[in-house]
């Protein structure tokens, strides 16, 4: 049978794949940089007889034709870049660029993705369909390599029916993976604020416009305006995470500078809190004798589930593992550019256990000391081949 075919050659397969994971967490690239990695994926597809094209500048987008290629059309995703963190790990395969780590996983799911290409080539006269693989950059930095690459054309030409991502899950226990319907992860917007006023000596603030004063009363403001008017059943935080002004103990500035993520999970909630946070935050400041400058930099959606299309995934993974090995995902307001393909065509973005407290395996991501149970590639691999074979859309 096909699935048995495909838990063999992920098995067989695992080795190999595993130190294609070394070299990619050893050679990380920060977002739209990822140049030798691309390269790399692009060697790799060759070397496993896979046709693709590149977008995007580093994006890679292979295809694979089965039987009756145009009965369905499914597509992988895999996104490519790292983080600007220091890996703390010392591991024989640790970065080899000061400051740059692979502490989301994207070097995991390059490897899965890859790994199910090579199975899904091999196998490709024993399933019918179409598979795309789609090898994104810029998954962690706006405006997100998905909308790029949907902007050039990824999702055309042709167009798949639905589209698949796996993402490594630090709190999900190694052999297991987890799905859920409808919501999964928060829209992400970033705000850039600058409070003008009129610096001075701090012994006569009564001669100044204190704009640390009006900065903090604004950042209570904005908290009252998200816990005030949103649904409580709704999910939505706002945080500033960062408060710039000022360099002595006696001088008033002339300015302070802000910045801060705010995440929602509804859509139209979401540009209504835009619309609230500019008019009250300009208010409150000008109020305060003040001004204010606001940027809200757009970032990616809300990350939904196709219900049907997860139910038909669940499915399949409970008969690829075991439906004991099968969990819900907990709703997250992290934020992931896979919301722009959800948002286009029926989507599932599923969770890949990794995590493994015997041995010590339990940073989360975006840790300098997150790291993986490599066991779990052989799963990864696996699930995303049978995904890509077994689903009817």
């Amino acid at each position: 049978m096909l699935k048995e075919k495909i838990q063999s050659l992920a098995k067989q397969y695992k080795e190999e794949f595993i130190h294609i994971r070394h070299h990619l967490h050893a050679h990380p690239e920060l977002s739209y940089q990822e140049f030798e990695t691309s390269a790399f994926v692009q060697n790799k597809l060759k070397a496993f007889g896979v046709q693709f094209t590149v977008m995007a500048e580093t994006g890679v987008v292979g295809l694979i034709e089965g039987r009756n290629p145009s009965s369905k059309i499914i597509a992988l995703r895999a996104d490519m870049d790292a983080l600007p963190i220091h890996e703390e790990n010392e591991i024989e395969y640790k970065s080899t660029k000061a400051g740059i780590m692979h502490a989301c996983g994207h070097d995991v799911h390059t490897t899965c993705l890859l790994g199910a290409a090579k199975i899904l080539n091999e196998l490709k006269d024993e399933w019918e369909g179409t598979v795309k693989l789609i090898f994104q950059p810029g998954e962690e930095r706006n405006p997100g390599g998905a909308s790029i690459m949907i902007k050039e054309g990824v999702l055309e030409n042709p167009k798949p029916h639905c589209i698949f991502g796996l993402h490594v899950h630090p709190g999900l226990q190694l052999g297991k993976l987890s799905f859920r319907g409808g919501k999964v992860m928060a829209s992400a917007d970033e705000l850039y604020m600058t409070v003008k006023g009129k610096g001075g000596h701090a012994a006569a603030p009564h001669l100044t416009v204190d704009p640390i004063l009006i900065a903090s009363h604004l950042i209570i403001s904005l908290q009252q305006i998200i816990s005030r008017n949103k649904n409580p059943h709704n999910p939505s935080v706002l945080s500033i995470t960062s408060f710039n002004g000022g360099t002595t103990t006696n001088v008033i500035p002339n300015e302070v500078k802000l910045m801060g993520t705010f995440r929602a999970m509804d859509e139209e909630w979401r540009y209504k809190a835009h619309e609230l946070i500019k008019r009250t935050a300009t208010q409150l400041v000008e109020s305060m004798g003040g001004t204010l400058d606001l940027h809200i930099d757009t970032g990616y959606p809300t990350v939904y589930n196709n219900e049907a299309l997860n139910e038909k995934a669940k499915l399949q993974a409970a008969e690829f593992i075991g439906i004991n090995n099968v969990e819900e995902t907990e709703l997250r307001m992290g934020a992931e550019d896979f919301g722009y393909y959800s948002q286009q065509i029926p989507g599932c973005f599923f969770r890949l256990g990794v995590m493994n407290k015997e041995k010590g395996i339990t940073s989360g991501v975006h840790t300098p000391a997150f790291n993986i149970d490599e066991d779990g590639i052989e799963t990864g691999i696996g699930m995303m081949a049978w995904l890509g074979a077994s689903v009817k859309p």
